[in-house]
């Protein structure tokens, strides 16, 4: 499978709830790390930064057996 990189534009401000389904994941603190980092440089928030990967995913995957 081929690694697409993806594109996260630089974002204005940081804007807050909108409307989203809410509900909790485990996540390892060096990808919390790797994230807040992300979301510095693009000023998203980090909520913002998991729904682009979480979205480039289900539209870029690929089942094997």
């Amino acid at each position: 499978m081929e690694h697409d990189r993806i594109q996260i534009p630089k974002k204005e401000y940081v804007k807050g709830e909108d409307g989203y389904k809410t509900f909790s994941i485990r996540i390892k603190l060096e990808t919390v790390a790797k994230l807040d980092h992300i979301a510095n440089e693009s000023n998203r928030s980090r909520n913002e930064l998991i729904n682009i990967f979480l979205e480039h995913g289900v539209k870029n995957y690929e089942i094997v057996e």
